[in-house]
């Protein structure tokens, strides 16, 4: 195995994209060994789902297009970033009870979370941002939902919720 493997993926912001980067990044990862089938894998894409809508819809026109790259570090750490041309940075927006938007960065902050990673955003050199998704490789692998995220130990004995 490589110490480091990437692909990239530019696609025009358009709502038909969204789905072409959910496979594109499923296509990848499974490549990497990740099982396309699994619930760490559907926790992955939500994220990307939710980024890359972020990039389409709030772009307001200004980005053209936008790039969806995933990069694995021996094997031990994936990072997958949006990188849009638009300078706004995303933000959290209040929602409200029947809001129907407005918890992406919510859930892909507590997603990556769960998974002991982080979601963070950087500058391009172009004036646009990068949003970044970063996971311990293992972890992606046992996102919530996998038997290893979800056992739990009480009082001595192993038990499933």
């Amino acid at each position: 195995m490589a110490d480091h493997q990437e692909a990239t993926l530019t696609l025009p912001s358009d709502p038909a994209s969204v789905p072409a980067a959910r496979r594109h990044v499923a296509e990848v990862l499974s490549s990497w060994g990740l099982d396309e089938t699994g619930e760490a894998a559907a926790a992955l894409l939500l994220m990307v789902s939710e980024l890359t809508t972020n990039a389409v819809q709030h772009t307001l026109g200004r980005s053209p297009a936008f790039t969806v790259g995933l990069y694995l570090d021996r094997h031990e750490r994936l990072r997958i970033g949006v990188t849009d041309s638009h300078p706004r940075r995303p933000r959290r927006l209040p929602a409200a009870v029947q809001q129907d938007n407005g918890r992406g960065l919510l859930i892909i902050r507590t997603l990556a979370a769960e998974a002991g990673g982080r979601l963070s955003v950087t500058p391009t050199a172009q004036g646009g941002k990068t949003v970044w998704i970063t996971l311990p490789w293992p972890a992606a692998a046992a996102l919530p939902g996998r038997p290893a995220a979800r056992e739990r130990v009480t009082r001595g004995q192993r038990t499933r919720p």
